[in-house]
């Protein structure tokens, strides 16, 4: 929301007074492509069909004041299982003639936005640090605690711990059971690595795409984009998903030095800045398997241990994958990701999800 929010404390348009009475509000969190639009799941329609009605009056809202930058919907509510403090859901805006919306993942950025909002509702606590909040996707079924390492006033910084109800065999990650999987492009056949934690991912060695160093995996090369955005879509169709849809996601890998990878991921519809919060998950996790691309390319973050340094055009980051019991039934206790910031960037009043507000909202509004 860059060209909309120039400044720290200015609110998006529409907003007014009392952020915690409005039905939305908007978070960003660093490194993430868009801005978070976090809804209250329990004032929205419950069936798909009417959910997508309103939603896509949303973002027809955000359109026509030149938010359509946004492309991430969370609708979040305080939990009614006893083991956690907020129930998301996230929805991928899928831009188009006509917006269409992806229930299928999850992301990571947006269910910090969305713990930030809650607290500013009063769902939870204020935020301060060692503060854990447990977050149940209901997408997944994942088991998300964000845990605050500072607030500052709209400012929180978090690390981030993403596990299983259970905690999964390694193999188990692997949705097709192979750790290399080969996918037919239009440029001939090549050789993946599929992984699903936190969300489904398809990993490349960038080599394989003719790529020679860092400098050319980062620069703007549309033949990359093509190439990746193809691979991506041979993926959703192997494994049964729309072509179009925003899942599994794509990332090519490049050593960069021992236990660092160097990163090149999409997102929806462009290049991702840096790489999606639960594909830093997905790709720790994967360095763990035996036989996978990141495994082979990670260098000593291969190791039990061993946490990775991933390096992405817009900034570096860190995974350290928890592994448990010796091969082949290792078994993934959860990863962590720390230092992720989110701003707090207002409340918008949108006027199409009036009919939907509860009434005890329609009152302080």
């Amino acid at each position: 929301m860059g060209r909309t929010h120039g400044g720290r404390n200015r609110r998006a348009p529409g907003a007014r007074g009392g952020g915690r009475l409005m039905l939305t509000h908007v978070a960003a969190a660093s490194g993430a492509p868009s801005s978070t639009l976090v809804l209250s799941a329990d004032a929205l329609p419950e069936g798909e069909e009417e959910l997508c009605g309103a939603l896509r009056d949303a973002t027809d809202w955000l359109c026509e004041r030149g938010l359509d930058d946004i492309t991430k919907i969370a609708l979040i509510a305080p939990s009614r299982h006893p083991l956690f403090d907020l129930d998301y859901r996230f929805v991928q805006v899928l831009p188009g003639a006509v917006n269409g919306f992806d229930f299928r993942g999850s992301c990571g950025h947006s269910i910090l936005a969305s713990v930030v909002v809650a607290s500013r509702l009063g769902w939870l606590p204020k935020l301060a640090p060692e503060h854990r909040v447990r977050v149940r996707v209901t997408n997944n079924n994942d088991r998300v605690v964000c845990e605050v390492d500072e607030s500052v006033r709209d400012r929180t910084t978090f690390t981030v711990h993403f596990l299983r109800q259970q905690e999964p065999r390694l193999d188990s990650l692997l949705p097709d059971g192979q750790v290399l999987t080969g996918l037919s492009t239009s440029e001939g056949g090549i050789r993946v690595s599929q992984v699903s934690a936190g969300n489904p991912y398809v990993f490349v060695a960038a080599t394989d795409l003719g790529v020679r160093d860092v400098d050319e995996l980062f620069g703007d090369s549309a033949r990359l984009y093509e190439s990746l955005s193809e691979i991506r879509r041979s993926a959703a169709v192997h494994a049964g998903l729309p072509a179009e849809g925003a899942f599994p996601k794509v990332a090519a890998l490049l050593p960069d030095g021992d236990a660092t990878l160097a990163v090149r991921a999409l997102s929806v519809p462009s290049w991702h800045p840096t790489i999606a919060l639960t594909g830093a998950v997905c790709l720790g996790a994967a360095t763990k398997i035996e036989g996978t691309t990141p495994h082979s390319l990670a260098g000593s973050a291969a190791r039990p241990g061993v946490p990775l340094t991933i390096r992405t055009p817009g900034g570096s980051t860190v995974a350290s994958a928890a592994v448990s019991g010796s091969r082949p039934s290792s078994t993934l206790s959860w990863v962590s990701v720390p230092h992720k910031e989110v701003v707090f960037r207002g409340a918008v009043d949108i006027d199409s999800l009036r009919p939907h507000t509860r009434k005890d909202e329609l009152l302080c509004l």
